[in-house]
């Protein structure tokens, strides 16, 4: 029996075009271009249109879900494309494996966005060689977390970005009905690499307080692409005003 320590996994250097492609986001809005199956908007076709749209509205950016959509929506705009693949509902789905994270990034992703919780990754694999392996093929990675302390443990991992995605979704973190500004502001002003604002952000003044509180960009998502759930919150409205309709208000279930 020996007492050997296993060896540390050690960063790898950034590529250089991970400043390039973040400083393009910079002060801007990402909008999260993205349907479930289930959804009357979904298909790439789609996606790619939205992101269009979006584009034509000022967005700097846009997020978007499996190879697919990603490959669309990049022949479609030119600006930064954020992609993920979500591999189920539960626990780590966002881009949850190596051979994800590789697959969006041919498809066209400029930055490739992962789980990057405490919880354990689908392929085994830290999330030091994860991001290691992805800045080897020259990728740039943002790390979705849902903690402060998952968010200092990215940066030392090597992720070129984090954001606050996953707040209010993991068995580590309290549920909420709006954005976690604490989280924001609390890794603003502990992190280098930039921070991205991410989660249950619905109106532009939400979105502004973000950047005031040191947010590199801010990604909106159903709150601009899911008229499904725009529409519901309408109707709602109007139910508490004193109408007969029903309340079909659908929340953010699933962060973007």
């Amino acid at each position: 029996m020996t007492n050997e320590r296993p060896p540390v996994e050690t960063p790898l250097i950034a590529p250089a075009f991970a400043t390039s492609v973040l400083e393009r986001l910079r002060g801007g809005l990402v909008v999260s271009c993205q349907a479930l199956e289930s959804e009357p908007l979904y298909g790439a076709d789609i996606m790619a249109r939205l992101a269009r749209a979006a584009v034509d509205g000022g967005a700097v950016g846009i997020r978007a879900n499996t190879p697919q959509d990603i490959t669309a929506i990049r022949a479609a705009v030119n600006v930064p494309v954020i992609g993920l693949w979500k591999v189920g509902a539960t626990g780590v789905y966002i881009t949850p494996a190596l051979t994800h994270a590789h697959a969006v990034a041919s498809a066209g992703a400029d930055i490739v966005a992962l789980d990057a919780t405490a919880r354990p990754r689908l392929d085994g694999l830290s999330l030091t060689a994860t991001i290691n392996a992805l800045h080897h093929k020259g990728a740039t990675v943002l790390a979705d977390v849902a903690t402060f302390e998952e968010g200092i443990a990215a940066q030392d991992a090597g992720a070129d970005a984090v954001a606050t995605t996953l707040s209010g979704y993991t068995e580590h973190s309290s549920a909420q009905t709006g954005p976690d500004f604490d989280l924001l502001a609390r890794l603003a002003a502990h992190l280098t690499v930039p921070v991205i604002a991410e989660g249950r952000i619905t109106t532009p003044e939400q979105a502004s307080h973000a950047l005031d509180l040191g947010a590199h960009a801010v990604v909106v998502g159903g709150a601009i692409t899911r008229p499904t759930s725009i529409t519901a919150r309408f109707t709602a409205a109007l139910h508490r005003s004193g109408t007969h309709r029903p309340d079909t208000t659908t929340s953010e279930e699933f962060p973007a």
